[in-house]
């Protein structure tokens, strides 16, 4: 399944927002949906402090949760409909796969590595908080000023051969580079694209195989102005109805203003409308969406997923150097992986083990910490007293008893009785 992941664009700056998993009407009368959600969320992140960010096949847990997929422990952990829903579009958002393909050790660490379930939610605060002015294209772009000629592109690697004193690394317009040591900063399963000589170890050949990029759909629309903003919304969309071909927004408003010629999707449009409760929504400026699912050198977005089983059985290589060849892409991050922030946790790391080889580094210097940005500083979330301690409805129905529940099957019956929902002898 692809999954469409929408994002609002307008022409002033965007403000911080908190996109929570807040009730839809249906439950708002329904305190066991709340209690459902607020258990679901705790006991994610309760199981994700079980797990080492740096090798969660040694967690505890490790061996039954990497048999069990999301979908399997949502049936576990949630009571109501509402509630395994949410779960399930929670999954679908941010691993762009479904509950039931992705392991539950894979998918509880992966919310652990990027700080909760809370931080990888959250706009203001969180994973989603902040944009680059002018776009992040400006990091590689910089990058590859300050090298000049020495950054290739369009030559795509087709061959590394490490049975010589240097490695080869051979391209697919027939040119051949030659170095003592070589990083390959691609999703895993990208290496298959690869002819390796000597062949990769079985461990490693085993899990290249193994793990599938996600699936998703990114559309962006653009509007004249904040019009959800005048109506007191912020932008953020938990989509929920089944034929809907999203299931996400974002506000992702732009600094510079600049809106092309007119285009749009009128059936994605029409939800915004219906939503946010205003005809604004069916007139966008201009229309954007990016497949990542055709793209030959990604295969899918935003990271590689880890079916059951896996990940305990061939995660432990994900990092391990071949030979010469060392490994990073954001896969291998330890903090934000799947996320930029992993993407360059992972280059500098190789890096230093290659520094490492060459003794220019001691082996502890290898795993250092990235400081703190100062200018976005991640704040701890306050929670409230009954977010801790409110029970899960499982424990709530044990707190009653069963006397207790039966005296309110009781009561519930002499109601429906008197309003005559129940047939009278």
């Amino acid at each position: 399944m692809l999954y469409h992941y929408c994002i609002f664009h307008a022409n002033s700056l965007n403000e911080h927002m908190y996109l929570s998993p807040a009730l839809n009407e249906e439950d708002l009368w329904n305190p066991l949906a709340y209690l459902d959600y607020n258990n679901l969320w705790r006991t994610m992140d309760k199981m994700g402090m079980e797990i080492p960010k740096e090798a969660p096949w040694r967690a505890p847990h490790a061996e039954e949760w990497d048999k069990m997929t999301m979908h399997q422990l949502f049936d576990q952990i949630c009571w109501t409909r509402a509630a395994h829903r949410f779960a399930t579009l929670f999954v679908n958002v941010n691993v762009t796969s479904e509950p039931h393909e992705v392991s539950a050790l894979w998918f509880l660490w992966y919310i652990k590595q990027c700080g909760g379930t809370m931080r990888i939610f959250s706009t203001t605060n969180g994973g989603q908080e902040r944009k680059f002015a002018g776009g992040a294209s400006q990091i590689s772009e910089a990058m590859a000023k300050e090298l000049g000629d020495r950054v290739k592109l369009g030559r795509a690697v087709y061959g590394i051969d490490q049975t010589g004193d240097l490695v080869e690394v051979k391209t697919v317009n027939e040119e051949i580079y030659k170095a003592k040591y070589v990083i390959l900063a691609i999703p895993p399963g990208l290496n298959l694209k690869i002819h390796f000589n000597p062949e990769l170890p079985p461990l490693r050949n085993q899990l290249i195989h193994r793990v599938p990029m996600g699936s998703v759909i990114k559309c962006m629309v653009y509007y004249k102005e904040n019009f959800w903003r005048k109506k007191g919304y912020c932008g953020s969309m938990v989509i929920e109805e089944e034929e809907a071909p999203i299931s996400l927004t974002l506000d992702d408003t732009k600094p510079d203003g600049s809106v092309p010629a007119i285009m749009g999707k009128r059936r994605i449009c029409e939800i915004y409308a219906r939503v946010l409760g205003s005809e604004e929504a069916l007139d966008p400026v201009h229309y954007e969406e990016k497949n990542w699912c055709e793209e030959e050198y990604s295969g899918g977005c935003y990271t590689a997923c880890f079916p059951p089983g896996i990940m305990t059985q061939y995660g432990r290589v994900l990092r391990e150097p071949v030979g010469r060849l060392y490994f990073a892409g954001t896969e291998t991050a330890t903090e934000w992986s799947g996320y930029m922030e992993g993407a360059v946790q992972a280059g500098e790391r190789a890096s230093r083990e290659i520094l490492c080889a060459m003794g220019k580094l001691h082996a502890s210097q290898i795993w250092q910490p990235e400081p703190e940005s100062l200018d976005v500083l991640a704040q701890p979330f306050v929670t409230t007293f009954w977010e801790r301690n409110l029970p899960s409805v499982g424990g709530l129905l044990k707190f009653m008893g069963v006397s207790s529940f039966l005296a309110l099957a009781t009561a519930a019956g002499v109601v429906a009785y008197k309003k005559g929902l129940l047939p009278q002898s």
